[in-house]
C-alpha cells in the first residue's frame, strides 16, 4: 500500500513521513489543511499521539479531528508524553489500529513518538526483529527497545 500511495500522491504536497509497514506512516504533526490532502493521497484515518497542551488551541486534537473527519478521515487521538508509555496508553494505541481503516497516518512532533507506540503495540503481533528493522528504516534505530517488546509479545 505505501507504494501504491506515494504511486497516488504525485503532485499533491504531502509532509514527510516514515512508513513502518505498509498500512501505518508515522510523521510530525500536519497543518490542519494538510489532513484534507492526505485524504486526496489515500489515507483513510489519522491517530493523534501528540498532546494538546504542546499545540496551539488551533491545532489541539480537536480541531485535527474536526478537520479530518470533514476530510472523509477516521480519526483517533492517544496522547503520548515524553514520559514511559504506560499499559494503557499501548493499549489505546492497539484498540485504535485495529479499529480504524488503514492506511493510517500517526503523528506527534517529530513522528518519533508514534513511530515507539506503533513498534509496542506491535510486540507480540509481529517478529520483534521485524519491528525493529521498521523502526530503524524509518530513521529510529532504537535497540534499548527490543527488550520492552519480547516483554509485551510474551506477556500476550
Amino acid at each position: 500500500m505505501a507504494e501504491d500511495m506515494n504511486r497516488n500522491a504525485e503532485g499533491l504536497d504531502l509532509p514527510p513521513m516514515m512508513w513502518l509497514d505498509k498500512e501505518f506512516a508515522a510523521a510530525p504533526q500536519p497543518g490542519i489543511e494538510t489532513l484534507a490532502v492526505l485524504a486526496q493521497a489515500g489515507f483513510r484515518s489519522v491517530i493523534c499521539n501528540r498532546p494538546d497542551e504542546e499545540v496551539a488551541a488551533d491545532a489541539c486534537a480537536a480541531a485535527m479531528e474536526a478537520a479530518a473527519r470533514a476530510a472523509g478521515l477516521g480519526f483517533a487521538a492517544i496522547p503520548v508524553r515524553h514520559a514511559p508509555i504506560t499499559p494503557a496508553m499501548i493499549a489505546a494505541q492497539t484498540e485504535a489500529m485495529a479499529a480504524l481503516p488503514g492506511p493510517v497516518f500517526a503523528y506527534c512532533r517529530a513522528g518519533f513518538r508514534s513511530s515507539v507506540i506503533w513498534a509496542l503495540a506491535q510486540a507480540g503481533r509481529k517478529p520483534t526483529a521485524d519491528i525493529m528493522a521498521a523502526l530503524e528504516r524509518a530513521g529510529f534505530a532504537m535497540p534499548g527497545l527490543e527488550a520492552q517488546i519480547e516483554e509485551l509479545a510474551t506477556a500476550r
